[in-house]
């Protein structure tokens, strides 16, 4: 029965959950919390960034109100749809505890035993409360169980961590899943974490032969601070071990098996082309003085994209996608071009929308803004998404060529290697040139050979003689 109290309850606090920020993804990972409980908040601020697996998003509340709690800790990678921050809309009102998002199913109990409030269980170190959406089957309660849930609610309420005596030992779900994926039981895991939690470090120790004359390293206390400001890639390490286990997440996950997908999946061809780019680097020399390019980064890559982008406007059906469920290939009529672009977080390709629709200076625009949006990893997901050619700049880590691999969904991915004098054979003598070598990876299921032989020699002429950019365009 719903009584007066608790409709008002949910009246005053509103549960945020996280949304799905991408394309159909399932979960993201908490980086970093912009505000605490007591903090006010309006409409539209950002209270926390998650990584989701393309990109690391801010997340704005969508009300006004005063943080009541935080579900998640930092770290913490939650399924989309799952409550992460409970905010209480009419603060002052009375002392209200928050409702779950839906009624939880009544739980018979072997005997009249005191209850705790409703609305909330009492929960681990760091874990906030749990839904009532979620399917864990509830414990059977006990008199002793009942007061120190009650407890623990108190304390909570007053704003203290309380840890509640378990029948089995504490450790968070990733931490349970690793250590039934390694075949340790829990039990006998000495736990080294704040409030006896175990740890993952706790798990690879206890996985680790040790010798018996120096078990003191096993049970040394691993630092479990919440997630510095600026979030660094989980590392897992043993003590004394001549190994580091990092954990895949995140971008880095997406990238595997996004990687794996397309090399297994689209049959690849690279072909490759070395080219005398000295007129390029020249014409490049000019507009960093032309009037109408200033305010603009130019370099080598802006004229390649354009290069590019021409050799597909003269050989349109390069830019295609191959359908599998359909059994089509679907023509492009569009160029959103992708631009590969290391992070500290991983590989990241956000693409230029309509790119064959913008002039250099607007070219050259978008090439910068894309770049310093992803070094700042800001990059969003619809950034990411409907790409249909790419370029990838290897050149600048001083690599000559490679073979790169197509992005999902893509037909064509260009390698641009670095830009060397060398001695080149020019109107029959050896001169000092600018060289570099070029590879493009197609997919041969909708480009044969001579359609990706005449893109790539499209690109190369053109950077050798940039002129053609006018005649060709």
């Amino acid at each position: 029965m719903t009584t007066m109290n608790d409709t008002s309850n949910a009246a005053r606090f509103r549960e945020f959950k996280m949304p799905d920020v991408g394309e159909g993804l399932t979960e993201a990972e908490i980086l970093k919390w912009y505000v605490q409980p007591g903090d006010t908040v309006t409409d539209g601020q950002v209270v926390c960034e998650v990584e989701t697996a393309k990109a690391a998003v801010e997340l704005p509340i969508p009300f006004d109100g005063v943080v009541h709690e935080l579900r998640f800790p930092e770290g913490t990678t939650v399924d989309v749809g799952q409550v992460i921050i409970a905010v209480d809309v009419a603060p002052g009102s009375g002392d209200a505890v928050p409702a779950p998002a839906a009624e939880p199913a009544p739980v018979a109990q072997p005997e009249p035993e005191p209850e705790a409030p409703k609305g909330r269980q009492p929960v681990l170190v760091g874990y906030g409360v749990s839904e009532s959406s979620t399917k864990r089957r509830a414990r059977k309660g006990t008199a002793a169980a009942a007061t120190a849930a009650a407890t623990a609610i108190q304390s909570e309420m007053n704003g203290h961590a309380t840890v509640v005596p378990e029948s089995r030992p504490l450790a968070k779900p990733p931490v349970r899943k690793l250590a039934k994926d390694l075949g340790i039981d829990l039990a006998t895991v000495v736990p080294t974490g704040e409030g006896g939690i175990i740890t993952r470090e706790d798990v690879h120790a206890a996985a680790k032969p040790v010798p018996a004359q120096a078990p003191a390293p096993i049970a040394a206390p691993v630092a479990t601070a919440p997630a510095p400001e600026a979030p660094a890639p989980a590392v897992v390490t043993t003590v004394g071990a001549r190994e580091t286990r990092i954990p895949v997440k995140g971008v880095r996950k997406a990238i595997a098996q996004a990687m794996v997908g397309s090399a297994f999946t689209a049959p690849h061809v690279t072909e490759f082309v070395t080219v005398d780019v000295t007129r390029t680097m020249k014409l490049v020399a000019e507009l960093k003085e032309d009037k109408d390019m200033a305010g603009v980064r130019v370099n080598p890559l802006l004229i390649i994209a354009k290069a590019l982008l021409v050799a597909i406007k003269r050989n349109p059906e390069v830019n295609a996608a191959w359908d599998e469920a359909n059994q089509e290939i679907v023509q492009k009529h569009y160029v959103n071009l992708g631009i590969a672009a290391a992070t500290p977080r991983g590989l990241i390709v956000p693409n230029i929308k309509d790119a064959h629709e913008q002039t250099l200076p607007q070219l050259a625009a978008s090439l910068g803004e894309l770049v310093s949006t992803a070094r700042e990893g800001k990059t969003s997901p619809a950034a990411m998404a409907g790409g249909t050619v790419t370029i990838t700049n290897v050149g600048v880590f001083g690599v000559d060529t490679g073979t790169p691999i197509l992005n999902p969904g893509e037909s064509a991915i260009l390698a641009v290697g670095a830009i060397k004098l060398q001695p080149w054979v020019h109107k029959g003598k050896v001169k000092p040139r600018q060289v570099t070598t070029l590879a493009l990876s197609f997919d041969h299921r909708l480009v044969d050979g001579e359609l990706g032989s005449k893109v790539l020699a499209d690109v190369a002429a053109i950077l050798e003689q940039p002129k053609r950019l006018i005649t060709w365009a």
